[in-house]
Order: structure tokens, then sequence, then C-alpha cells
């Protein structure tokens, strides 16, 4: 699996930039491409094989596609998952039923997110799920992963381990963002597996 090489702790938002200025020079055809490629390994892993319940998120922009994936999963059986974002950024969660279950929903000036238009389950639902999607922009050898900034992820990390939900947990991205090092910090979790369109790389 091709990446970067050694990153030298920089800044998170300057990292993050870089990553993001990337994915926005993809084509719609790579868009296309990968999300299919990815949905064929993340079907492929155990743990989602044997899921009955994965939360996971519905992609925006560039990021690596996950629509193909909900319903493959969606048409397995499994009850997916997807949340939507609270005023205090951390994520309540909703069942996807297909195309027709999401709404578009812009908060303040950020970006518009697609999120479940039905019935609200309460931030703890996630507690639930097998397998966790994370999204992020990068990952390094050690799991640890770069999120959006946000730290809604970091919110249902920490739930998990306060209920003692072990899901398998993990992150959807391309090639180039499997990096030597990223920055961490202590509270830092690292997820099980990264899925990218030429494999699955894991780590614990």
């Amino acid at each position: 699996m091709s990446h970067l090489g050694p990153v030298d702790e920089p800044d998170k938002r300057t990292l993050r930039r870089a990553f993001l200025a990337a994915r926005n020079r993809l084509t719609p055809d790579d868009l296309r491409e990968t999300a299919e490629a990815l949905a064929g390994r993340a079907l492929g892993l155990p743990e989602v094989a044997g899921a009955r319940a994965v939360a996971a998120y519905v992609s925006v922009g560039a990021e690596p596609g996950t629509l193909a994936l909900l319903d493959a999963l969606r048409a397995r059986g499994v009850r997916v998952l997807l949340p939507a974002l609270l005023p205090d950024n951390d994520l309540d969660w909703g069942e996807y039923t297909g195309p027709d279950s999401l709404a578009r929903v812009r908060h303040g000036g950020r970006m518009e997110l697609w999120e479940p238009a039905g019935a609200r389950l309460g931030p703890d639902a996630v507690t639930g799920a097998d397998v966790v999607l994370l999204p992020g922009v990068a990952v390094d050898g050690r799991g640890l992963r770069l999120g959006r900034g946000g730290g809604s992820y970091d919110r249902v990390l920490a739930r998990l381990t306060a209920a003692g939900a072990h899901p398998a947990l993990l992150v959807l991205l391309y090639d180039r963002e499997v990096v030597a090092r990223v920055p961490a910090e202590p509270h830092d979790r690292p997820v099980d597996a990264v899925v990218t369109p030429s494999g699955v790389r894991r780590f614990r």
C-alpha cells in the first residue's frame, strides 16, 4: 500500500488542509471508482460480513465514498445507523433505510451533511453497533487517525469505552492517506483497520 514519507508532527490543521486539498483534485470518475473499490474491500472483512448493525456516515464532497457500501449492507439485512450532528458537536443517530431516508442539513456556515431524516435514536445508539466506520483524513502506522477536527468522533469513542462496547473500528481512506505518522494526543484511540481502494491494513 502506498504512503507518504515520514510526517514531521506538523500542526494538525496544516496537515489536514494538505490532505483535503489533494482530495479536491480528484475527478468524478476517481470518486466513483474508489467508492466501488472501498465497498468491495469493506464487505470482504469478516467483521463486516458478520455484523448485524453498522454505524457509518454518508460521505460528502471528495471524501472516500460510502453510499455504495451503505446500500450493500442494507441489501444484506444489516441495520445501518447514521449520525446527525447536534449543536454541541456530539452525534445523535438514526437508521438508514435507503436514499429516501436522507435529508440534507446545513449546520451554520459549515458544509451540508446528509443525515437520517427519520426518528432519532439517541447518542447511545452507537454502542449497539458491531462495526463503527470513522471518518478521517489520514491514519498512521500505529492506527491513529487524523479526523476532521470537530471532535464528534472523540465523543463517540469515549461513549463506546464508557459503555464497555468493543465494536470493530474501521476508517475508509485513499491509499496516499496512509502515512508514517500523524500528530497524536494521549486520548487518541487507534482504529482496528484502514480500508483503502488497494487493500486493508490491520493494526491490532
